[in-house]
């Protein structure tokens, strides 16, 4: 694989405005219909805390999936979100999800450790107090430094591992390989890909909201302007991730269920 330019990162993220803006209700309709999924799961007993994880790599494969479609000019329909529940490699993504599941518990068990959970109370809105936040502020960053250490290798493998099980058929761990592997080698490309959206979904979204408390002095208003910018810039996001594969590993030009021959691309 040659050697894939850092800018190349802010490229993929203008490649996911140009996708979303050939069909954005059709994408949006996708986006909110997989949260309302996610919102049902949270239902289940038990399960519900977990489904959700383990089914990444199955609902992210509809998404790639309707990039594939969108640049096609091919209409896309909620029903894609079943797309990789029907796939032979159904219960390889499954198993794919069972590590995501597995990474995310070791990395909260291992940052436990270093600030007795306060990092991960806090990450899920466990209601913590402002004097208990503020006393345990440098044990909170020790545990997000260990969670970093721990997540940012599991990512990388991670990242492409979807979409090279189901559109290369490839078996899960030389998937991880070669995810892991080309990631790497497009580090630069990734750390401007990675500093674009933080601009983007961050930095923008609280500009907008400090502007809008000056001009009216309206949390509410505040609310209601962000919401649906940051279900946009989400739906975005998600579709950047589809010029990213397609850099690497070129087109899905046989479709979702047949094998590519471009693996020999990939060394």
């Amino acid at each position: 694989m040659e050697k894939i330019p850092a800018h190349t990162g802010w490229s993929w993220v203008k490649q996911g405005f140009a996708l979303f803006r050939k069909q954005p209700a059709e994408m949006s309709t996708l986006f909110l219909t997989y949260m309302f999924l996610m919102l049902l799961l949270g239902i289940i007993p038990v399960l519900g805390q977990m489904l959700p994880l383990i089914l990444i790599p199955l609902f992210s494969m509809s998404f790639m999936q309707a990039c594939a479609q969108v640049e096609k000019g091919e209409r896309v329909y909620p029903n894609l979100l079943l797309l990789a529940f029907r796939s032979p490699v159904r219960n390889t993504l499954l198993k794919l999800g069972l590590l995501y599941l597995l990474v995310a518990t070791i990395v909260v068990a291992a940052s436990a450790l270093a600030d007795g959970g306060v990092f991960w109370q806090a990450m899920m809105g466990g209601g913590l107090s402002t004097k208990e936040l503020e006393s345990a502020a440098g044990s909170m960053r020790i545990a997000m430094l260990i969670a970093a250490a721990l997540y940012v290798p599991a990512a990388m493998a991670f990242w492409y591992a979807a979409p090279l099980i189901m559109w290369q058929q490839m078996p899960l761990g030389k998937a991880l390989f070669y995810s892991f592997f080309s990631v790497r080698r497009a580090g630069g490309a990734f750390l401007v890909y990675g500093l674009a959206w933080i601009v983007i979904a961050v930095v923008v979204p609280t500009i907008i909201s400090m502007a809008i408390t000056l001009a009216t002095g309206s949390l509410s208003a505040v609310f209601f302007v962000l919401l649906p910018i940051s279900i946009l810039l989400t739906v975005v996001m998600y579709c950047s991730f589809y010029p990213t594969y397609t850099t690497v590993f070129g087109k899905p030009s046989r479709g979702f269920d047949s094998p590519s021959q471009d693996t020999d691309k990939l060394v």
